[in-house]
């Protein structure tokens, strides 16, 4: 391997890896903050309701959910409306690794990570330096025709 080879190699592994640890960055600081929404339905709804105070939208799913229809026809109905009302969203094939990142609930139970909106407070805007770079990360890969990024996590 030559050094020009061994350079773009490394640049595209930081490139993969970079959107990944921001990912994770932000979702602990948004939920630190109070400012995650997570579940299908309650992101409908916050979407439906206050759609101005979403700054951010993770799909995920796994090979266990790619055949469930009524699954699909509401990541299509939230990736239409994050791209009509301009929020950023990537795919994230890893539902456990998110699921871990954000917790359960207040019984205990593991939440339902399909759909995790970053929102912002009533007060104030989410801001996070991650989530700059992750905006950054959709808005190249939208440049290149790839409108729904897929994020990988780093490994722990």
């Amino acid at each position: 391997m030559t050094l020009e080879e061994v350079l773009v190699q490394e640049c595209t592994e930081a490139r993969v890896q970079s959107p990944g640890k921001a990912l994770k960055d932000i979702l602990v600081s948004a939920k630190a903050q109070n400012c995650l929404t997570v579940g299908v339905y309650e992101s409908a709804k916050v979407m439906n309701v206050d759609p101005d105070s979403v700054a951010f939208c993770v799909l995920a799913t796994d090979e266990g959910y790619e055949w469930d229809i009524a699954l699909q026809i509401h990541f299509t109905l939230i990736q239409a409306f994050c791209f009509d009302n301009d929020i950023n969203i990537v795919r994230v094939n890893d539902i456990q690794r998110l699921a871990e990142i954000v917790g359960s609930d207040e019984s205990g139970e593991p939440q339902d990570a399909h759909c995790i909106l970053v929102t912002n407070s009533a007060d104030s805007s989410f801001e996070d330096p991650a989530l700059e770079k992750l905006n950054l990360f959709c808005e190249e890969s939208r440049g290149s025709n790839e409108w729904l990024p897929a994020v990988s996590f780093p490994e722990r």
